[in-house]
């Protein structure tokens, strides 16, 4: 259809046409494709809802448990991120209507930016951020006009689902503020404060039970202490390519060069510039994620659409550009959707493919009995939601990081039970039968009279130290139980032994183990008992920066991670 009979269209209806193909594709993809890893660990998160978790807020969890109890499929779980998405765009829409912007232009700026895409279909934390950012803009847009008690409870309500969401929200409402100051002097503004707040304690009291997970996890344990270049370098063609392959250099143009007529507009343009920055300073300790940064895209494409409206329409060239990026991101749709060419085998597309097979397979080899995989949380989620069970436990070794398995009461359940255990690689000295799909090969061994301890807290103190080569620092361990049953340290009546050691990594790679002297075999500990153990730590003797942990290692496990990273130091 020509762009004239396009425009000749009533704006509101262009729009509904738009969303209800948007509506339909999503569905499409949402019902085709297997799950990804990340979204069959918050379908894990829907199993046990509480009130936070330890990499993320409750709302995507409650979400699925939603749309899972109409329906146990993939569709199911993402029901709610393809009707959010959808409302998302239609509240961007209704907020850009009190500027007049042009309806086609909207519609092929908002089907071109690539991680609208994306997260129209896939389920994870960022879908309901949207949607809430989105409705958080169209809820201020309507405060500063009026300032209503009304309007005002809507927003307090409307942060906390923010906050419930991901923790970024936290900057929407800051850079919000920072463009507006003069908020303060209403007394409604005051209101929203106080009922935000109010709604979120639950998830704050539930952080300070759990020793604050998510912020030592967020600010401390997913940091680097070394920059490295290669992560500001791609940030910026990241956030690029996912604002549209072709257009998105166009659009922060734009966006980044609208005059600024009033203070919602101000609002915008503090909120994206403020995003895009705050991300990019981010990059100086570590990867940022494209994704994290998806609130800067609801200010992104609302500026560059009043941009164009300012000057009376955009450029020429403009629209079959827009026309062929959309077109490709269609196309690369499609392919997904039928698994062709490189759908199978490019990155993380790979991993749509072959897990039901692959769940079916394991199935069969352990029946009812439990599971334990040793390879994150990604996998084990997707045997327990491909056999709608809890059977598959993700052990956290010490080569990898804390994850909400090590809250849940899972591996209390495989205490002294007969487990299959699944690895990536042959383990030495056992069987090592292997289970080969689409989606890879595993290694398989029974293991009999299970013992792990990976819930053990052992607290270190200090978590930078500094020490010459070969030096014996003495460190005076904190060791709790956090399980509702007594646990020893003693070898008598187990089948496997239990080891207490602390490790060495560099650059994450395991330099050193060493076990402590076998004194710690006589520790008992009640329920939410604690004890005193100390063990002298030999640094090694290269120079560099290291980092230190201690681990109870049961064979034929690699052995988990008790403590948090100590950096360590040698000079």
């Amino acid at each position: 259809m020509p762009s004239s009979a396009l425009k000749s269209i009533h704006p509101n209806k262009l729009v509904w046409y738009f969303l209800l193909g948007w509506t339909v594709l999503n569905l499409v993809q949402a019902s085709t494709l297997e799950l990804q890893g990340d979204e069959a660990y918050y379908w894990m998160y829907s199993r046990y809802l509480d009130w936070g978790y330890f990499d993320h807020p409750p709302m995507v969890a409650l979400l699925i448990r939603i749309g899972d109890s109409i329906m146990h499929n993939e569709l199911g779980l993402r029901l709610f991120t393809v009707l959010t998405s959808s409302a998302s765009i239609w509240l961007l829409w209704l907020t850009l209507k009190q500027y007049a912007v042009d309806a086609l232009a909207f519609v092929l700026v908002v089907s071109g930016v690539f991680i609208f895409h994306i997260y129209g279909f896939t389920t994870t934390p960022d879908g309901p951020l949207f949607f809430f950012t989105a409705l958080f803009y169209f809820l201020y847009q309507r405060y500063l006009k009026s300032d209503s008690w009304a309007l005002a409870a809507l927003l307090g309500f409307t942060i906390a689902c923010l906050l419930y969401s991901k923790y970024n929200g936290i900057l929407v409402v800051g850079f919000t503020l920072l463009a507006n100051l003069k908020l303060v002097r209403r007394l409604s503004f005051w209101g929203i404060v106080v009922i935000s707040v109010a709604l979120f304690v639950p998830h704050i009291i539930w952080q300070a039970n759990h020793d604050y997970p998510s912020i030592n996890y967020h600010l401390f344990e997913r940091s680097s202490d070394k920059y490295d270049f290669l992560n500001t370098f791609s940030y910026i063609p990241g956030q690029l390519l996912m604002a549209g392959p072709l257009i998105g250099w166009f659009l922060f143009y734009k966006a980044y060069t609208v005059k600024i007529t009033d203070a919602f507009i101000r609002c915008l343009v503090v909120n994206c510039l403020g995003t895009f920055l705050f991300f990019l300073i981010s990059s100086v300790k570590g990867e940022v994620q494209p994704q994290w940064a998806f609130i800067l895209f609801a200010p992104l494409v609302m500026l560059a659409l009043i941009h164009f409206k300012q000057q009376n329409g955009w450029p020429k060239w403009l629209l079959p550009l827009a026309i062929v990026n959309v077109s490709i991101i269609v196309i690369v749709r499609i392919i997904v959707i039928g698994g062709f060419g490189f759908a199978r085998t490019y990155g993380h597309l790979k991993s749509y493919y072959g897990f039901k097979e692959w769940t079916h397979l394991v199935k069969q080899k352990a029946g009812d009995n439990y599971v334990v995989m040793a390879e994150g949380f990604q996998n084990p989620s997707k045997y327990n939601y491909y056999t709608n069970s809890l059977k598959c436990f993700a052990y956290d070794s010490r080569y990898y990081r804390a994850t909400q398995y090590d809250i849940w009461p899972m591996e209390d359940s495989i205490q002294h039970k007969k487990v299959l255990y699944l690895t990536i690689e042959p383990i030495p000295g056992l069987a090592n039968d292997s289970i080969k799909n689409e989606a890879g090969r595993w290694y398989y061994n029974w293991v009999q009279d299970v013992r792990t301890y990976q819930k053990v807290m052992i607290e270190t103190g200090p978590l930078k130290l500094s020490t010459t080569p070969g030096a014996t620092t003495n460190f005076n361990l904190t060791i709790s139980n956090p399980y509702p049953y007594p646990i020893s340290f003693t070898d008598s009546g187990y089948t496997h032994p239990v080891k207490l050691e602390y490790c060495f990594f560099r650059d994450d790679v395991l330099t050193g183990v060493v076990e402590a002297k076998d004194t710690y075999k006589k520790i008992t500990l009640q329920p939410g008992e604690q004890t005193h153990f100390t063990f002298p730590v030999t640094s090694p003797k290269e120079k560099g920066d290291y980092s230190l942990i201690f681990s109870l290692r049961t064979e034929p496990f690699y052995g988990s991670k008790n403590s948090r990273v100590i950096k360590l130091t040698v000079k």
